[in-house]
């Protein structure tokens, strides 16, 4: 019989184990970045053709762009997996959101992209709107695709999804994870009662539990220092904001400031 000393030093045990895991860079296209920073990238269309770079969202990867590429074969696209996504690095640190924009803007320098247009979707708008803060030279313009305004705009996240980011409870979920519960905590990501799709399963599977929740922390951070609309409003880039009426997880967008020239909120039926 498991004593309750036991029990606790197990428990103790799985949390440091699960928080310290780190995994390599691997895939086809690999920037080497300093340190273990190296991200795994996706190129392409014509190399001289005008450049947009696509970011993905909190547990995805590069793969969720491959719907749209179509709509872009006359563009350079380049695509990236953000660290501790995909088949990017996993270190144990390094997620702030400032620090993924700045390791964008270093693999973009690496591939010789002087201007593009940053897209990026929830998590990887926040990720595009610091890149355009540190990097005028760089962005030309972006677009925003169910980018969080500002943290009391969320509307919350599923039960198992609150228990995965609960100390000691999460890390052991995480150990325990089954495709089910992993459906379950994504389940506030869709508009309709649909069933949540195997790559999105398989993207937080090949997640460690420390780049998943360190990126989602990392982004309630950046919204809680300054609301993404202020920080578009001085920019002053064109820029295209989106979001799906129904959204589950974000409130449709809030007002911006009217004075910023070139800002264009649209509100659009989800997909």
């Amino acid at each position: 019989m498991v004593t309750l000393g036991v029990l606790t030093v197990l428990l103790a045990w799985n949390t440091v184990a699960v928080r310290s895991e780190t995994a390599e860079v691997s895939g086809e296209q690999i920037v080497r970045l300093p340190g273990r920073d190296d991200i795994h990238i996706v190129q392409e269309g014509p190399p001289g053709a005008p450049t947009v770079v696509l970011l993905h969202g909190l547990a995805g990867s590069t793969a969720w762009w491959e719907p749209v590429l179509p709509a872009l074969r006359d563009l350079h696209v380049v695509r990236v997996d953000l660290l501790g996504h995909g088949t990017s690095a996993k270190p144990v640190d390094g997620y702030g959101i400032p620090e993924q924009a700045r390791r964008v803007g270093a693999v973009l320098d690496k591939l010789g992209v002087r201007r593009a247009t940053v897209v990026g979707h929830s998590t990887g708008g926040a990720v595009a709107t610091s890149l355009a803060e540190q990097r005028r030279d760089l962005v030309s313009a972006m677009v925003l695709i169910d980018t969080g305004p500002r943290m009391d705009a969320f509307r919350g996240d599923s039960f198992a999804g609150r228990l995965m980011t609960t100390p000691v409870i999460g890390e052991l979920l995480w150990r325990l994870r089954t495709d089910s519960l992993i459906r379950d905590a994504a389940s506030t990501a869709f508009t309709r009662e649909v069933r949540t799709p195997d790559r999105l399963v398989a993207d937080i599977r090949g997640m460690t539990y420390r780049s998943l929740t360190a990126t989602d922390e990392a982004s309630t951070a950046y919204l809680e220092e300054r609301p993404v609309p202020d920080r578009l409003a001085g920019l002053g880039l064109p820029t295209l904001v989106i979001f799906g009426a129904q959204d589950k997880r974000w409130q449709p967008p809030v007002p911006v400031d009217r004075t910023a020239p070139r800002l264009n909120p649209r509100r659009t039926r989800p997909g």
